[in-house]
């Protein structure tokens, strides 16, 4: 068992910035990929981002390439979503996920989820 914890979302102005923070505990956080997906109202779960396991891959929705930067640090059981140039469409609850396959988009290929973070961004 894998037990993920989110932190660092809130409020934000558009154009701000948040890191998004997930802390993994329980089997060893170097054997999952991990990843993060954003569910705003009203609205399916979507991905947006995965980093491999080491961390020397990663790979972004569209909606969020260029401003989104996911990076680990496996000494310290952590991912992080640095977030920037934020929009209003951005604002949704942000959930980090780990699993055994680097790179999938899809809900159902990741085994471990923690209990989601929120997200507003004002215009």
């Amino acid at each position: 068992q894998v037990q993920l914890v989110e932190s660092g979302g809130g409020l934000v102005q558009a154009g701000g910035s948040l890191r998004l923070s997930c802390a993994a505990s329980g089997r060893r956080f170097s054997d999952y990929a991990m990843a993060w997906f954003r569910q705003a109202p009203g609205k399916e779960r979507e991905f947006v981002s995965a980093i491999s396991r080491i961390g020397g891959s990663t790979v972004y929705a569209d909606s969020v390439q260029g401003r989104f930067a996911l990076s680990r640090d496996n000494a310290k059981n952590t991912a992080y979503l640095k977030m920037n140039s934020l929009k209003p469409e951005d604002t949704a609850v942000y959930y980090c996920a780990a699993g055994p396959r680097y790179g999938s988009i899809r809900r159902t290929d990741y085994d471990y989820w923690g209990q989601g973070t929120q997200v507003t961004v004002s215009s």
